[in-house]
């Protein structure tokens, strides 16, 4: 990280790879007089954070491959929604650029606090473009090295949540956008890691991809992106303070790592087409 910057990277340790591992929504920082407008403390306590995945994913560096993390928590600015605030799943109901509930429905500011456009058009300005400046750069840096280039965009989600989806969900859960977003035989020796590890495995189920998978991903120009979104209590405590469980932690990252060598391996066999 330089400077200010709203977000942080870890490079490879290892033999470069063509990949890079994006996680937008394990920040926590929240600015002072931000948090001062909550509408109560359950709120502060930013139950819809993608907890521990930059810890989770530390072994990423030592497969070759570059990380990049928010630093800041997702109700400051949602890093994958579109900054138009254009809606991903028309008709089923998802948070907004600049969340104003929590995914249960509760209010994030007080009433009469809530950010209006010019503070939502700050906010991009200050956290949200720049984190996109520096996927974009890193991306195609990488192309401009080894003709092709990995997006894999890591998320989580407490394991029920009523108001976006009915039943609870898949431990885990891939997307390429319906294959917009990954060539179909990358994608797929992705999703049989998954299939074979003993977790509930889903392709393209509620959780497509977001703004980050549809915004880069793009296997014509040679660059093929995949979302993983993940059910919390397969590696944590989902109530709070949401400890992360190191048992299933252990059993989680080796999925996570195969999944991983897959991605990389499964594009480099077929010449990232």
């Amino acid at each position: 990280m330089t400077g200010d910057a709203p977000f942080l990277v870890r490079p490879p340790r290892a033999a470069e790879v063509p990949l890079l591992v994006s996680i937008p929504h394990t920040g926590t920082e929240v600015p002072d007089e931000l948090r001062r407008r909550f509408a109560d403390p359950a709120v502060a306590a930013l139950p819809d954070t993608d907890w521990h995945l930059h810890e989770l994913y530390d072994f990423v560096p030592d497969l070759g491959a570059t990380t990049l993390f928010a630093r800041f928590s997702r109700y400051v600015v949602d890093l994958n929604r579109p900054s138009t605030g254009a809606r991903l799943y028309p008709g089923k109901a998802e948070t907004e650029l600049v969340p104003t509930r929590t995914f249960a429905g509760a209010p994030i500011y007080r009433a009469g606090d809530e950010p209006d456009a010019d503070e939502v058009a700050a906010r991009v300005a200050r956290f949200w473009q720049p984190y996109h400046d520096a996927l974009s750069a890193e991306l195609e840096r990488i192309r401009a090295r080894f003709g092709y280039a990995l997006l894999f965009d890591a998320h989580s989600i407490v394991g029920f949540v009523p108001r976006l989806h009915p039943t609870p969900l898949p431990d885990l859960m891939l997307g390429d956008v319906d294959g917009a977003s990954c060539a179909s035989a990358i994608s797929a020796a992705v999703y049989e890691v998954q299939r074979r590890s003993g977790y509930h495995a889903e392709r393209n189920f509620r959780f497509k991809g977001g703004h980050i998978t549809r915004a880069y991903g793009a296997p014509a120009q040679r660059v093929h992106a995949l979302q993983l979104e993940m059910s919390q209590r397969i590696y944590m405590d989902e109530s709070p303070p949401s400890p992360i469980d190191p048992v299933r932690a252990a059993r989680l990252r080796p999925v996570l790592r195969d999944t991983l060598l897959a991605f990389v391996g499964a594009a480099a066999e077929q010449g990232a087409t």
